[in-house]
């Protein structure tokens, strides 16, 4: 049966372009949807601030009248600049076991990526560090998490056959909570707040950490702009991103280390309770119902924890600063009873992050890849 790949444009179709992962996965029990109305943001050219520095188009694979498949291209033209390539990327991908359907998506998109100059394709990413990226290659008999993607064990498969190779990999842990907090953490903590003069910042309300909320923002620029695919985030991304999950997060479970001198923030910690199951609930609609179950989850004592953004300004990594932020919330966590904390995607070649986890209990449990391929 012929495979049709057509571009869509219109919210319609976008939203069938969404609901396709959804539908693919339903029976998987590992899968963790998305909420349909934050991923139509993300894609939307009027309401996401990237497309400011981002070009993009959106396939749908279609066979016998019926979707099998999804693809966006994505050009981030400040990515390009910053590591002086030539390279597109691929994201929000997803496609049924057929080769045929993953030969005429692909090919649709690499064809795109040519025509505008490109000569390489990255992938899976999104528009920026924040959108989801790194295809699953260990780990398909573990749910996954709100921040990551789920995909079926013949997806690398595919990506292989059709000559693409590794580009990077992640690494993900289960890391248990320990019964109180390492003595040596305790002692190195003592040792650089001291030493650098710095403080651990708590908030009881939103409206104490909305001053510190476009800081945070800005030293993740700082301490993510080293890693592969990173590219720093406009003000306009910033205030997009802000928005987006401040009113959202548990301030018990968000730490923020802050020079005193000045008050400007070299470290932080935004965790919070994972949403997994609250979002198999939800089934990608917060409204009516999928409200309850992720306020719920929010509000209680969770059993896992999901290290959501953790980062410290270059100038103060391999100094002791990561102590300080978990001193701070492993009593939270001892607290809420939680059992493990999932770290989510740690480039593999970050040995300093990977470092900091060499006084608890880990588990490498799951790894996911970005590909690339020249064109």
């Amino acid at each position: 049966m012929e495979i049709e790949v057509k571009e869509i444009t219109g919210r319609k179709d976008l939203k069938k372009f969404v609901k396709f992962n959804i539908e693919l996965y339903k029976d998987s029990p590992y899968h963790v949807p998305g909420l349909i109305d934050e991923e139509l943001m993300t894609l939307s050219r009027t309401k996401n601030p990237a497309f400011e520095v981002s070009e993009a188009i959106y396939f749908l694979a279609y066979k016998g009248g019926k979707i099998v498949g999804r693809i966006a291209g994505i050009i981030n033209n400040t990515s390009n600049e910053k590591w002086q390539q030539k390279a597109a990327r691929f994201g929000f991908v997803d496609f049924i076991d057929d080769i045929e359907v993953a030969d005429a998506l692909f090919g649709a998109v690499e064809k795109w990526a040519k025509d505008k100059g490109m000569e390489e394709i990255h992938g899976p990413l999104g528009f920026t560090d924040m959108d989801h990226e790194g295809m699953l290659v260990h780990g398909f008999d573990l749910m996954g998490t709100m921040a990551t993607i789920y995909n079926y064990p013949y997806y690398p498969v595919h990506m292989e056959r059709m000559g693409y190779v590794k580009a990077q990999d992640w690494k993900e842990y289960k890391i248990y909570i320990p019964e109180e907090v390492p003595e040596k953490h305790l002692r190195i903590g003592e040792i650089v707040k001291n030493k650098y003069g710095l403080k651990t910042m708590k908030f009881k309300s939103r409206k104490e950490i909305w001053p510190y909320a476009d800081k945070i923002f800005r030293a993740l620029n700082e301490a993510y702009s080293p890693l592969y695919g990173v590219v720093p985030l406009t003000e306009k991304q910033i205030k997009y991103y802000v928005n987006m999950y401040i009113p959202m997060l548990r301030l018990d479970m968000i730490t923020v280390i802050v020079r005193e001198a000045d008050d400007a923030v070299v470290g932080f910690g935004i965790t919070m309770p994972n949403l997994s199951h609250a979002l198999r609930k939800a089934r990608g609609r917060i409204f009516p119902f999928g409200i309850i179950p992720l306020l719920w989850t929010l509000h209680s004592n969770p059993r896992i924890i999901d290290l959501y953004l953790i980062g410290v300004l270059p100038e103060y990594q391999g100094k002791g600063v990561n102590a300080l932020v978990f001193n701070d919330l492993i009593p939270v966590y001892i607290k809420c009873k939680v059992e493990y904390a999932e770290s989510n995607p740690e480039l593999e070649t970050n040995n300093a992050v990977q470092a900091q986890w060499d006084y608890f209990k880990r588990e490498h449990h799951k790894t996911r890849r970005a590909f690339k391929k020249q064109l």
